[in-house]
């Protein structure tokens, strides 16, 4: 007779940028979600799925819950939120500090809505002292009573087997909901506009506010060599010049290196050709926030 096996949905949960993308690709084995120092880079709820001999894991990377700013950001907000009563695990990411801020305040708050089991994963332990790391347990624990505890590092993949088998425990018996080589429900033209966006945002650091999108204009298969077009849509003309760079040296340098991680995605030779259109207040149109991947049904 075979073995019962586990399976449910995981969201994850934490203020920006304290590593949920990170950890979500180290325990899928593989690049989906996009990574950088800035708030709000996750888009859309991105579902990848984790399968071995004990089940199948689907993990929900939502935004960031954060105060909305604009309808961008309250987008954002109400996908994380809303998650957090549709899901069987919730992992609540954040940093190894006593310190607990408004931010993690709020979440707190959101979660004692839930009945959902909530596992505190403790990130970027290899970035204090060992000993520094059951004082933030502790200073957690009076604020929430979570089912289970985890330090983990998401960039070296410390402790993310035991992450894992804490995950699987709470998980409930059922039958998969994907095939075992599923990784990820997002369409290849989803993931190559956000690895384009991500290159940008990188390669921008700190001279473009968030506001960029990128929309796929082509991508068509011809000789082997996967074609594909793609506008890096902005709010502001002077954007579009930071952008493009001198003598277009700056979108050279967005297009070559996210051309080497789509090729790597894709397994194929890529020609790659971008172009830059300004878009004015986009993040505050719902349709422009739709036409550029922005689904509310997700």
């Amino acid at each position: 007779m075979e073995k019962q096996k586990k399976s449910g949905f995981i969201a994850l949960v934490g203020r920006p940028n304290v590593g949920k993308s990170t950890l979500m690709n180290h325990l899928i084995g593989q690049k989906i979600a996009i990574t950088s120092r800035k708030p709000q880079t996750t888009r859309n709820q991105i579902r990848t799925v984790y399968t071995d001999e004990r089940g199948q894991a689907v993990f929900l990377d939502t935004p960031g819950i954060h105060k909305a700013k604009n309808k961008l950001g309250e987008y954002m907000v109400n996908v994380a939120e809303k998650t957090l009563n549709e899901v069987d695990v919730v992992l609540w990411l954040v940093e190894p500090t006593t310190f607990i801020g408004a931010g993690e305040q709020h979440i707190a708050k959101q979660l004692q809505r839930v009945k959902t089991p909530v596992i505190l994963v403790i990130n970027k332990v290899d970035s204090v002292k060992r000993e520094e790391i059951l004082p933030a347990i502790a200073a957690y624990k009076d604020i929430y009573d979570f089912a289970d505890i985890v330090p983990v590092s998401a960039r070296s993949g410390d402790n993310t087997d035991e992450l894992l088998r804490v995950i699987m425990k709470y998980l409930p018996y059922g039958p998969q909901f994907y095939d075992e080589d599923t990784v990820t429900d997002q369409p290849e033209r989803q993931i190559v506009a956000e690895l384009i966006r991500e290159k940008a945002l990188h390669s921008l650091q700190d001279e473009i506010p968030h506001g960029i999108a990128v929309a796929i204009d082509r991508m068509k298969m011809q000789n082997k060599v996967m074609h594909i077009d793609a506008t890096i849509i902005c709010e502001r003309d002077s954007h579009k010049g930071i952008i493009i760079g001198k003598q277009g040296s700056m979108l050279k340098k967005i297009g070559s290196t996210a051309r080497y991680e789509i090729e790597r995605m894709l397994d194929c030779k890529v020609n790659l050709k971008l172009w830059v259109k300004v878009k004015k207040d986009w993040r505050d149109s719902e349709f422009l926030m739709k036409n550029f991947g922005y689904r509310e049904e997700e």
